[in-house]
Formats: C-alpha cells, sequence, structure tokens
C-alpha cells in the first residue's frame, strides 16, 4: 500500500503566512502539520511508500522538510513530487495532482491512502486502513455535530451497510452533519478511474468531485473517524486548531 499527501495548494485564504510557507509546512502545537499525518499513517501496518505533491514554489522546501522528518521516523520512504505549478493560475488541481503521481509512478498497481496535508486527526489512521481494505473504496466521514457548519463541507448519506448512496458539495440545505473529509482509500482496481476521470474532462480540483463520479459507478464505503479533526481553512482554524492540539503533543 502507498499513500499520497496532497500538498500543492497555495492557500490564498492564509495570506500573508502561506506566501513564503507552504500551508502544510505550517506549525500546529509545535510541529509543521504534515508531521500530524505522516505520525497518524506510521500506524498503517503495510505502508511502503508515502508520496508527497507539492508545487514548484515550495518544493525545495519540502524536501529539506523530509529530510528532517526521516531522521525521527525511518520507518518508510517518502518521496516529494514537483507537480509545475507555480502559483494559483497554472495548478493542476487536487485530482489533477493524483492522476500526476499516479501514471508518473505506476501506482495504479497498488492499494492508495490519499489525504490532505492540512486535515488534522488527533487518533491513529490503522483502524481507517484496516476496515478500507474490504471496499474498493472508502471515504473518511466526520461528524461535525452542525447543520450549519456543513454547509462548507460534503454531505454524505449512505445505506445501511455505510455505502454512499447521496453525495453533495456544499449543500444549502444539509440533510445530516455526516461530512465527507479529505481522506481516502482507493483500491488497485479503482486507481486507474483517476485517469479516466481526467481523460473524460472532468473537473480536476477538489478530490471530492472524484467521489461524486465515482460513487455512481463503484460502491464506495464510508468509515466515521473518531477523536478530533480539522481542515485548517483559515487563521481562526489555525489559531483554534494549535489550542487543541497542544493537548495530544
Amino acid at each position: 500500500m502507498n499513500a499520497l499527501i496532497l500538498a500543492a495548494g497555495y492557500a490564498t485564504r492564509l495570506y500573508p503566512l502561506t506566501q513564503t510557507k507552504a500551508k502544510p509546512l505550517l506549525e500546529v502545537a509545535g510541529k509543521p502539520m504534515i508531521d500530524w499525518v505522516l505520525d497518524n499513517l506510521t500506524s498503517v501496518s503495510d505502508l511502503e511508500r508515502v508520496y508527497v505533491v507539492t508545487n514548484h514554489k515550495f518544493v525545495k522546501d519540502f524536501h529539506a522538510w523530509a529530510e528532517e522528518y526521516r531522521k525521527k521516523r525511518p520507518k518508510f520512504a517518502i518521496e516529494i513530487i514537483d507537480d509545475g505549478s507555480t502559483d494559483d493560475s497554472d495548478k493542476l488541481g487536487a485530482i489533477g495532482d493524483i492522476t500526476l503521481v499516479v501514471n508518473r509512478h505506476e501506482l495504479a498497481k497498488d492499494d492508495l491512502i490519499v489525504v490532505a496535508g492540512d486535515n488534522l486527526f488527533s487518533e491513529p489512521l490503522a483502524d481507517f486502513a484496516r476496515a478500507a481494505k474490504n471496499a474498493e473504496a472508502t471515504l473518511a466521514t466526520y461528524d461535525v455535530g452542525d447543520l450549519e457548519a456543513m454547509k462548507k463541507y460534503a454531505s454524505i448519506t449512505t445505506d445501511a451497510d455505510g455505502v454512499i448512496t447521496e453525495f453533495e458539495e456544499k449543500p444549502p440545505d444539509p440533510k445530516n452533519t455526516m461530512a465527507g473529509i479529505a481522506l481516502y482509500y482507493f483500491s488497485r482496481e479503482v486507481v486507474p478511474l483517476f485517469t479516466t476521470y481526467i481523460a473524460a474532462g472532468n473537473n480536476p480540483d477538489q478530490p471530492g468531485r472524484f467521489i461524486q463520479w465515482l460513487y455512481q459507478r463503484k460502491p464506495v464505503k464510508t468509515f466515521q473517524i473518531k477523536g478530533t479533526w480539522f481542515d485548517i481553512g483559515s487563521k481562526e482554524t489555525l489559531d483554534e486548531a494549535n489550542q487543541i492540539f497542544a493537548r495530544f503533543n
């Protein structure tokens, strides 16, 4: 199994903090955001290699970060991928980045975990990976507990077996508080479909759009994440995450 961390965005909503530093390299409770992601991935027993896809502007910073991280946790190989973009005008989009890495490194032969580099979890991800291996594709969900907050996320409805029956990005009138979050598992049978999706001219941006396309073609299961989850999208959520995650250090 491989993992791919998405870290190629420009995070303009966090300017000026992210004008000179990539968002996943900003510190939360004393360590870079991406450290939290990788630390929780270390519990996945059969994970062999982690790919981090970033942009050309920050690729050197990620190489320097990876060198330091390997000294602390040499469990698996970390490879930094430059998607060649330099700003928002020429970015590939998250699905475009996934497809780039899958094709360039021939990842379609193995199962793949994909996670956003700005998603923080307080719990290890071993249970997610263990449960997901029984499915062709799995989307992590989180109960945000607030219908108004759900308007910012992807709303998920499932059947009795936890398979997605409805998926709506940023619903104006949410039906529940269960949000799809940027943590995914794709079996080796599904990974090649990223190329199919892009070749058909579909939107290459948010990874949730691939799920929205996929669940109508393949069963996509869900797994509810427990503990604390944060999607860092603003200075306010960054400040809040710093306070909360200091308890987990």
